[in-house]
């Protein structure tokens, strides 16, 4: 583990194709981008996927990076994308709900899974994709309202309408505890 920042190791990655500085930017995202595409799909071999493709992407556009941006924002970007390509895809192939337990299907979580969880799950797979894609990055991914918009093309009130919008169809949905 390193003391530098993301910035700082990036900086070192697209100069120098520095392999340490890319193994620690991906130990210290590659579990938070899982959880952000778990919570999207079915089964963790999709989601750990859909981060190898992430970090892909992010090696081949290292150096569209801009200096002076930020690494987080920049690298949730990529994985929005990544995550959006794999929906068109499959909206051009039918299938289930990329919930599994609305289908009764076995599931990849883990067995501390409580039935309120469950329920915010399924939940946030009712929500329309703009709303539930704010809340996924805000709520877990604890992304500020700014962030979201760069990496949204979006002004910082338009998504700041998406999640409250989001955050009372979950509370309608949920009840208020």
């Amino acid at each position: 583990m390193t003391d530098e920042t993301d910035e700082q190791l990036m900086e070192r990655y697209v100069a120098a194709g520095d392999r340490r500085a890319f193994e620690e930017l991906f130990r210290r995202y590659g579990a938070r981008l899982h959880g952000f595409f778990l919570r999207s799909v079915a089964s963790t071999t999709e989601a750990a996927d859909l981060v190898q493709q992430t970090f892909l992407h992010f090696h081949r556009a290292r150096r569209d990076f801009r200096h002076g941006a930020l690494v987080r924002p920049w690298l949730y970007t990529i994985a929005i994308n990544v995550r959006r390509e794999l929906f068109r895809r499959r909206s051009r192939k039918p299938e289930t709900s990329f919930d599994p337990v609305v289908h009764g299907e076995p599931t990849s979580e883990p067995e501390t899974t409580t039935a309120r969880d469950r329920l915010v799950r399924r939940a946030l797979g009712e929500l329309p994709e703009q709303q539930r894609e704010v809340i996924l990055l805000h709520w877990y991914e604890e992304l500020s309202f700014p962030e979201i918009a760069e990496m949204l093309g979006a002004s910082v009130s338009a998504v700041k309408v998406r999640a409250h919008r989001g955050y009372k169809l979950l509370r309608d949905r949920l009840g208020e505890d």
